[in-house]
């Protein structure tokens, strides 16, 4: 039940606790061995509670996996919203959404980000979501739309594929990419090529 203010309170505010805690260990232990690596009972051993208890609040490890990908998009759409605030040129917006997602892998491990990205592109995925619920997808269609508008981009170019091609790529590029740099510089700045080539006006 929630107060006044509309906070969560008494076992509601408990269940949404004991959730974060178990999503805090089940990310832990994911980035350290990957998803077929992770152990259950690590799990919630560390969070102190019954194997059942997890299954109430996660019944697979891939809604597991939803829900860190919802911290991580959540995480990539405040930054991007604050730079395309700036007004900045259609290629330097792609570019730094580029490097926010890339900045996925920094912060949760190489086991864990490819997780993720198989999250994306599997029929198993838990989960059926909208696009409109996928801010950082909002957001890319709103900056091509800004672009549009601007004469940057094709005014007969859909701005929703083309965000969701353009995520989708840059997710698959630093999939492949893991532990060659160099590769993933280049692999990176050549896709930002074909991309805003394939938005502007004809």
């Amino acid at each position: 039940m929630s107060g006044l203010t509309g906070a969560p309170t008494g076992r509601e505010a408990q269940r949404l606790e004991t959730r974060r805690r178990l999503l805090d260990a089940a990310t832990d232990e994911y980035a350290r061995k990957g998803i077929a690596g992770a152990d259950l009972n690590a799990i919630v051993t560390e969070v102190g509670v019954a194997r059942g208890t997890f299954y109430f609040h996660f019944p697979t490890k891939e809604h597991v996996l939803v829900d860190i990908e919802a911290r991580q998009e959540e995480l990539i759409s405040e930054a991007l919203g604050g730079f395309l605030a700036t007004g900045p040129p259609l290629a330097d917006a792609l570019a730094k959404t580029i490097d926010l997602v890339a900045d996925i892998e920094t912060r949760l491990g190489k086991h864990l980000f490819k997780d993720l990205v198989a999250l994306r592109f599997s029929p198993n995925r838990p989960v059926t979501e909208e696009w409109r619920e996928h801010k950082v997808i909002t957001l890319v269609v709103e900056l091509i739309q800004s672009a549009q508008r601007r004469g940057e981009a094709e005014i007969v170019v859909d701005p929703y594929h083309s965000a969701v091609f353009f995520l989708l790529g840059v997710y698959g590029l630093l999939a492949v990419t893991i532990d060659a740099d160099q590769l993933r510089k280049e692999s990176a700045d050549s896709y930002l090529t074909y991309t805003l080539r394939s938005l502007q006006p004809r």
